[in-house]
């Protein structure tokens, strides 16, 4: 299965988070969402966030090693959709720049979602809940 997704991340507690090469950020306490895509194994993509042991190597592992997953929407497509999510998203939800993007031209692919409005989001623009009991 290939396709995009879209993780829901509680932190905590407010933390001071190094990410990537020489970034840092301070995440507030609340709800994240942030915006992947898998064009080889989607399954395999998200299995691996759900993972605690896995080598760091994009910037969402490192602010999974403080914060934890609560819930997990995917949309099955051969293309690539992740950048026109995130595009969707930063209208309605407060970015969190340089964060999981370096591949692409969008200023990133993290949120915070103060209002916790993103179940609106998620049934208009077709997303499926993805293995919820195992979370």
């Amino acid at each position: 299965m290939k396709g995009s997704y879209i993780l829901f991340i509680k932190l905590d507690e407010d933390k001071l988070i190094e990410y990537g090469i020489r970034k840092k950020n301070y995440f507030k306490k609340g709800l994240y969402i942030y915006v992947g895509s898998a064009l080889n194994s989607l399954e395999n993509r998200i299995e691996r966030h759900l993972g605690n042991k896995k080598k760091i190597h994009w910037h969402i592992d490192y602010l999974l090693n403080f914060g934890q997953i609560i819930n997990i929407f995917y949309r099955e497509n051969n293309n690539r959709e992740e950048c026109d999510i995130a595009n969707l998203l930063k209208k309605r939800f407060l970015p969190i720049f340089n964060f999981g993007s370096s591949d692409c031209k969008c200023k990133t692919h993290l949120f915070y979602d103060s209002k916790k409005n993103l179940l609106e989001f998620i049934i208009k623009n077709n997303m499926n809940e993805y293995y919820k009991q195992k979370i």
